[in-house]
């Protein structure tokens, strides 16, 4: 039978794929798994615990954990089934946002992770009358370890609960990450997700009993979508954390995945250090890395190469792209990649090397899919998000903005459009256009579709819709295209393009560290400082010469004027009680950075 809530993607791979090692992760120092029978009676202890505890349906409970770990699905689950509301939280936002978060849901229950979380939640239990309990996956003296809720006497009740769960009940409350404001709170229902699933799973390249890293916050809803679809397709997941990934002694080559979900910022990281390997190389071997890499450039998805320039490609594999291939694993078949735009550049060098790289599109409030490329031939464009996922429409709508041609904003309809904003009736009204009696969703998204002549329509975004800046002239420029141009750079870590209401177009540039270390030492600058070297003018020539080489693929007011090197990098955690300039998601806060920076636009400007 096809799943229809939440909760029977589990029961499906038990029926079905039953794995020993389900899901698992690392556990004092010692790789810990659960088999799918076991998540299932450790999920329905829990579930029975809760309403021993007197859990109602419909109360909201917050998961927050800094990595992704099988007890964190074993609490979903046990929620699900019982008709509790799970509210995952990012475990890295401000004291402010927890409160703020767990008064506009009445969260009456909050089970932690590691680290500093149960003190940080303790805090913001002063101004939340409905927090009653505070509880712990890992045993401390301050919290309640959440194997104390297990029970076994209401495994009846819950039995009997699930049974009346139904698939348009709401499921979760997913907080925005609220660039614009306070978080808005999604609430998608079964349905919204199922759906959403289903479209996904064929996507996928992924088989049962294959392995699956994840390491992406279960708290969004991209990562959580995808771990209910590889359980249902019957695959072992694995969560680790980020900081151990690469190496030989990392978490790819230990778990050897066949696939994996990232965020664009990951695979540049990646590359800035293969890269930075690279240039620490001499002699022959450097210029093969190189040689290899410039071969890349012109990787397009079913591109096919003859005679020389195909026995070229086998050399660089043979030599240079199987390397790192084995330093990811050896196995990876693919990766799928969101959240934020994908750099062409990133989608080139790794597909091109053998990996893979896919990107797709959506929002919280869709579920979160809307769009992914293919992995199959014909299925995928570099420079878009990809074809329409199965059950959901897509609409270009300019009835509401000056647009460049074949441009407007993104609506989307479809079973996974969310219910609406919990408490923000008005918000929900703001996101939802009503056409001809159908619900379509204001992604604020500006995109376009493309027509390959094959039959296949790929999704293009080209900005976002409150992005978008208008010079003092009254000219519309779109920075993301622009920004995501020039992070090919490999010296340019990030880049923010600013320049509404004034003349022209300039950019904040924050440099990749330690590629510009090593090329102040190729090009005889002395390193004694990340902000004497952004100073000196053999580095603002290589900035500047950077501006020359991708300007020309820009309009005359879409290119950058000046711009200004920061000492710093843009993070999504400040420890110094400041605002973050990036959200968990990793994207721009652009009214933060404006604020912080206000002085240097002026001098910019002035």
């Amino acid at each position: 039978m096809q799943p229809t809530r939440l909760f029977d993607f589990i029961q499906y791979q038990k029926e079905n794929y039953p794995q020993e090692k389900a899901f698992g992760h690392r556990s004092g120092g010692e790789w810990k798994y659960y088999s799918t029978a076991e998540m299932i009676e450790m999920s329905n202890q829990a579930a029975a615990g809760l309403l021993k505890m007197g859990v109602k349906p419909g109360e909201k409970i917050a998961l927050v954990s800094y990595q992704n770990r099988p007890e964190w699905t074993m609490m979903d689950l046990a929620m699900l089934q019982i008709g509790v509301i799970s509210v995952p939280v990012y475990p890295t936002i401000s004291p402010r946002e927890y409160e703020y978060i767990f008064n506009d849901a009445t969260v009456t229950h909050c089970f932690c992770g590691d680290g500093d979380l149960v003190d940080k939640v303790r805090r913001a239990q002063l101004n939340v009358p409905s927090l009653k309990n505070i509880y712990s996956f890992d045993p401390q003296s301050n919290a309640t370890h959440w194997k104390e809720i297990f029970d076994t006497s209401f495994l009846w009740m819950v039995e009997t609960m699930r049974k009346t769960i139904k698939a348009e009940d709401l499921a979760t409350i997913i907080y925005t990450s609220g660039t614009t404001g306070d978080p808005k709170g999604v609430m998608l229902s079964h349905d919204n997700i199922v759906s959403n699933v289903l479209a996904v799973r064929p996507v996928l390249p992924v088989q049962a009993g294959q392995r699956v890293l994840s390491f992406l916050p279960l708290c969004h809803i991209f990562e959580r979508v995808c771990s209910f679809a590889v359980t249902y397709i019957g695959a072992s997941v694995t969560f680790v954390g980020t900081d151990n990934l690469g190496g030989d002694a990392g978490d790819l080559k230990a778990v050897r995945p066949h696939f994996f979900t990232c965020v664009p910022r990951l695979l540049e990281k990646v590359y800035e250090k293969i890269y930075g390997k690279g240039l620490e190389l001499k002699g022959v071997k450097r210029k093969l890395f190189f040689w290899a890499l410039s071969l890349t450039n012109d990787y397009e998805y079913d591109k096919k190469y003859t005679g020389w320039a195909a026995l070229q490609r086998t050399i660089a594999d043979k030599l240079i792209f199987s390397k790192w291939r084995e330093a990811m694993g050896g196995e990876v078949q693919g990766i799928v990649t969101g959240a934020s735009p994908c750099p062409a550049k990133m989608a080139r060098i790794f597909s091109a090397a053998g990996i893979p790289i896919r990107e797709g599109y959506g929002l919280t409030e869709s579920s979160p899919g809307i769009c992914i490329n293919r992995f199959e031939p014909n299925g995928a464009k570099i420079g878009t998000v990809g074809p329409v996922l199965n059950g959901i429409e897509v609409m270009i709508d300019r009835s509401e903005g000056d647009y460049r041609e074949g441009e407007g904003e993104v609506l989307s309809k479809g079973r996974n459009t969310m219910m609406g904003y919990y408490n923000k009736p008005d918000k929900t009204e703001e996101s939802i256009k009503i056409i001809d009696g159908e619900r379509w969703l204001r992604t604020g998204d500006v995109g376009t579709l493309t027509d390959e002549g094959n039959g296949v329509r790929f999704l293009k975004i080209t900005d976002r819709k409150k992005e978008l800046l208008k010079t003092s002239g009254g000219k519309y420029v779109a920075p993301a295209p622009i920004e995501g141009k020039f992070k090919e750079d490999f010296l340019i870590e990030q880049i923010m393009v600013i320049g509404d209401a004034q003349k022209f177009v300039s950019a904040f540039i924050v440099p990749a560290k330690e590629v510009l270390k090593e090329w102040c030492n190729t090009h005889a600058v002395a390193w004694t400082s990340l902000e004497d070297a952004i100073a000196h003018p053999k580095v603002q020539a290589r900035y500047q010469a950077s501006l020359d080489r991708y300007n020309p693929n820009f309009s005359h007011i879409e290119q950058i004027k000046k711009f200004k090197l920061l000492n710093t990098t843009w993070d999504a955690v400040k420890t110094d009680g400041t605002e973050a300039e990036l959200t968990p998601t990793m994207k721009l806060k652009r009214r933060v950075i404006l604020q912080k920076y206000s002085k240097e636009i002026e001098e910019m400007y002035g």
